[in-house]
This record gives C-alpha cells, sequence and structure tokens, in this order.
C-alpha cells in the first residue's frame, strides 16, 4: 500500500468507527477542523521510529493549528507485544527530552489486547486499528476536553458496554472494511 493509502484506510477507520460510534468523543471535532495529522513511518527499526515520535512532537512544539497527530507504522511492529515495547520506549523518551506534561501517547493495533482479557472479547477493539499507532494528543487539549465533558469516566465503561453489543463479528467487519475506502 502507498502512503496515501494507509492514511485514506486510517482516516476511514476514524470516520466509520471512532467518529461514528463516538468511541472518542472529542474526535469529531478534530476531524472535521482538519487538525489531526497522519505520519505514515515506513522503518522498521526501532531507532528511527523513536526519532518519528520526537520529531513529531517538534512539530507540534511548532504547529499549533495541529491538534493531535497519528503516527502509523506500515511495515514495523505487527506484532503486539513488539509494539507495546515501542510504546514504552517512546514514553520514556518522551519523558527524557522535557515532554512529559505536554504530550500523551494513545496506542493501538491491529491485535490490540487489553491486559486480564481474553483475545476474543470485543473491547479489545476499542483499541485495534487497521494499522499499528501512536496517537500523540496535547495534554492541554485532554485537560480541556474532559472539564467540558459530562461524564469522562463513563468514557471507556461505555465503549466497552458498545463493543460488547456490536459483536465480533460486526468489529471486524468495520475494521476490514477500511482497507476498501482507499
Amino acid at each position: 500500500m502507498t502512503n496515501q493509502q494507509i492514511i485514506a484506510a486510517t482516516q476511514a477507520w476514524l470516520k466509520t468507527f471512532v467518529i461514528a460510534y463516538n468511541i472518542c468523543p472529542f474526535a469529531r471535532r478534530e476531524h472535521e477542523k482538519d487538525s489531526i495529522r497522519y505520519q505514515v513511518i515506513s522503518s522498521t527499526s526501532i531507532e528511527h521510529s523513536l526519532e518519528a515520535v520526537i520529531d513529531e512532537c517538534v512539530h507540534l512544539d511548532s504547529e499549533p493549528a495541529t491538534e493531535t497527530t497519528l503516527l502509523i507504522f506500515n511495515e514495523a511492529f505487527a506484532d503486539f507485544e513488539d509494539f507495546l515495547d515501542l510504546l514504552a520506549i517512546a514514553e520514556e523518551l518522551m519523558i527524557g527530552q522535557g515532554y512529559e506534561g505536554i504530550y500523551q501517547l494513545a496506542s493501538f493495533h491491529p491485535d490490540y489486547r487489553f491486559a486480564q482479557m481474553p483475545a476474543n472479547d470485543p473491547s479489545n477493539y476499542t483499541n485495534r486499528s487497521p494499522f499499528p499507532m501512536l496517537h500523540l494528543i496535547r495534554e492541554e487539549s485532554i485537560e480541556k476536553a474532559v472539564a467540558s465533558h459530562q461524564d469522562p469516566d463513563g468514557i471507556p465503561e461505555r465503549n466497552i458496554a458498545l463493543a460488547r453489543q456490536l459483536g465480533l463479528e460486526k468489529l471486524r467487519a468495520i475494521v476490514n472494511a477500511c482497507y476498501q475506502q482507499q
């Protein structure tokens, strides 16, 4: 797939799942404002991937119109455990580079699995995506969004209940359809 096809599949996932089912009640606004940056990282090197995380922090520092970034790994981190290793190192690197409290990382993966959840539990789909992704989010924006939401603590429980209501077959179909929309 080309980078544009990867971005299109990611945008389809965002629109047809995250926004359509209100998985993240804050995503619609940023999508409509076109303030989400999509970056495809083709390197399979963990070093280059970590450099991309810091490069994106620098970009967000200098571009206030970019609210958030999705770093999409199209060739690396297909193994979920390897992806979790990347996430842990990236979080430590961001702290070491002075970005703690400025940006936060959220993670998405085609095989995402919450700790203590069976692999086939539909709730895992709240963080499953077409490609491994790190989502860089401005902490200040999270604080504002949470303060304006009537029940921010209830979002995860609501999403789990929704995912279980939709069921595995429907959730798989949603993610698989994203590849067709590119």
